[in-house]
Parts: structure tokens; sequence; C-alpha cells
């Protein structure tokens, strides 16, 4: 399977990528929209809740009923993320030792988090006088 989008800026830090028929409007600088880092860690905690739950299933908890994540992203001095850190509640009485397997789980099904090895970088090409 292959997904495929097309992403388009005019102008600026700004950009709009076309993913089926949705649009994705994100502002580099955070001034308009929220910047990519801010977008990578959303995607990610929202890749993180089905895992959790997949995951929670697996685990002999059948409904983890609300979950909410507070998530912090660390950046350097050039805006790189450094260090993301999630802090999961949730409905259901889980103790620790569920809890952790739970999370576990969804670090092994959380697409996401596994496309953030170190070694997964786009392979890239550029063409000039395109338009």
């Amino acid at each position: 399977m292959v997904k495929e989008l097309r992403t388009t800026s005019e102008e600026g830090f700004q950009s709009t990528s076309s993913i089926r028929e949705f649009d994705l409007t994100i502002d580099a600088e955070g001034e308009e929209t929220p910047d990519t880092v801010e977008t990578l860690l959303a995607d990610y905690a929202a890749c993180y809740v089905p895992a959790l739950r997949v995951g929670g299933r697996q685990r002999d908890v059948d409904d983890l009923g609300r979950i909410e994540n507070a998530i912090t992203g660390e950046v350097d001095d050039d805006g790189k993320l450094t260090a993301v850190r999630f802090e999961i509640e949730v409905e259901a009485d889980v103790d620790e030792e569920t809890g952790r397997r739970i999370v576990e789980r969804a670090d092994e099904l959380c697409k996401v988090h596994d496309a953030l090895k170190n070694g997964l970088h786009a392979d890239t090409t550029i063409e000039g006088g395109a338009f």
C-alpha cells in the first residue's frame, strides 16, 4: 500500500497538504496555524490513542474509556524536537503493571512511534523549473 499526498507552498513558510479530500495547512513559524513540530506531536498522540485501545483489549482491559494525553515536546535552540513525553490518563481502573503492559503494546502498534526511528528519513529528489 502507498499513501500519497501533495504539499504546496506559494510563498513564505506556510504550506497546505492535500490528503485525499482533506486539506491541512501548517505554518512552520506557527503564526497562523500550528507549526510543524506541534503537528507532528498531534499526529503522534492521535496515532497513540487507537494503539492504547487495542493494547488495552489485548491486555484484558476491554474499554479504557476516556483517554487524555498531555504531550510535551522539547525543542533545542534550532527548534528541532529532542524529546517527547506523554502523560496519559484513562478512565478505566488500570493498575500500574497492566498500564505498563498496555503502553509497551501501544509502542509496538503505533505507526508514528515506529516511524520516528533514527534511520527513517525521506528519499528526496528535487526538480528545478517545474512551473
